[in-house]
């Protein structure tokens, strides 16, 4: 309640993304003061994981792995950073995140600005050797580089891998985000197959998981989840930002994320439920205990949050953890 009367009307005046880095900085330097994390615990396993309750952060609000024990600190049961990318990049141009209070949505195009693989495993590995490390697990988030043609994007994805899977709890492919070009061409079933060999090759037990579009035709969805099948992919995470900005008035290039996302990432769920015993993390449109249910009822065993934490802050996991 104290986020939504006072701190996001003061976060709201900033423009997006100096809010997201103040955000960030205020939750590093003020850990030890945030309040104890929702007692609400409703534990569920999946890939091999035990979770204390459904809600993690998804992918984007800390990239770069900053914030890890505050993020157990707001109440969160697991947190993913990324996505990282094999080389540091800056992302795309600013302006590059956008709100619309009155739809309770963003978009954005950052691009997957971050720090790159090598760095960013060298600042988890400082934080667990200083005794710093969550009690909750950390999945890492790994895209392809911008400059990398598609060709190529296999053995970048190795790198990365390599250089984070021994801080990482599980790994998420990212190849969905509309943001870099060309990108999601490695949703297609043989680029998909190939990466997934290539990752399994030298896996070993690390749950590996992939976050796909909401935007898939059902005929492209059920080609992916066959072939997620046949790798022995241990969670699909449903979905990414949509494309579809038919919900917003003022448009802007990017993904859109929020409530007008609901609908679709819960229909991917339902579909790929109907398909597979594949674990299933639902994130999109969930604001409130109504939404995540939905995500629960189509087949989600986990659920990941992000606008709906910016626009609801922790009140919104602590209302949710339970289910």
């Amino acid at each position: 309640m104290i986020y939504e009367r006072f701190l996001r009307p003061l976060l709201f005046v900033l423009d997006p993304e100096t809010a997201h880095h103040f955000a960030l900085a205020f939750l590093r330097a003020t850990k030890p003061l945030l309040p104890k994390a929702t007692e609400k615990t409703s534990p569920v396993s999946a890939f091999e994981l035990n979770f204390r309750h459904r809600i993690g952060l998804a992918a984007g609000l800390d990239k770069n792995g900053v914030a890890l024990s505050a993020w157990e600190a707001l109440g969160f049961s697991f947190v993913e950073i990324g996505t990282v990318t094999a080389q540091a990049q800056p992302g795309n141009p600013r302006p590059r995140i956008f709100r619309y209070p009155k739809e309770r949505a963003l978009i954005n195009r950052l691009g997957f600005n971050n720090d790159g693989a090598e760095t960013i495993a060298n600042r988890l590995a400082e934080l667990r050797d200083r005794g710093g490390w969550p009690g909750i697990p950390v999945g890492i988030n790994i895209g392809k580089s911008r400059v990398m043609p598609i060709e190529r994007a296999v053995e970048d994805y190795l790198f990365s891998f390599r250089k984070l899977r021994a801080q990482a709890d599980y790994i998420a492919l990212n190849v969905s985000s509309p943001n870099t070009p060309g990108l999601r061409e490695l949703q297609g079933g043989q680029r998909l197959d190939e990466l997934l060999r290539a990752i399994n090759a030298e896996r070993g037990n690390m749950p590996l998981l992939v976050k796909i579009s909401p935007d898939l035709e059902p005929a492209a969805l059920d080609e992916i989840v066959s072939v997620c099948e046949a790798n022995n992919i241990s969670g699909i995470i449903a979905t990414n930002t949509t494309l579809d900005h038919s919900a917003i008035a003022h448009d802007e290039e990017g993904g859109l994320s929020g409530a007008p996302l609901q609908q679709k990432s819960t229909a991917i769920i339902r579909q790929i439920t109907n398909k597979t015993k594949i674990s299933i993390i639902g994130c999109g449109g969930i604001l409130d205990v109504s939404s995540a249910r939905e995500k629960i009822e189509a087949g989600a065993k986990l659920l990941q949050v992000y606008t709906g934490f910016i626009f609801r802050g922790p009140k919104l996991i602590h209302e949710i953890a339970g289910l």
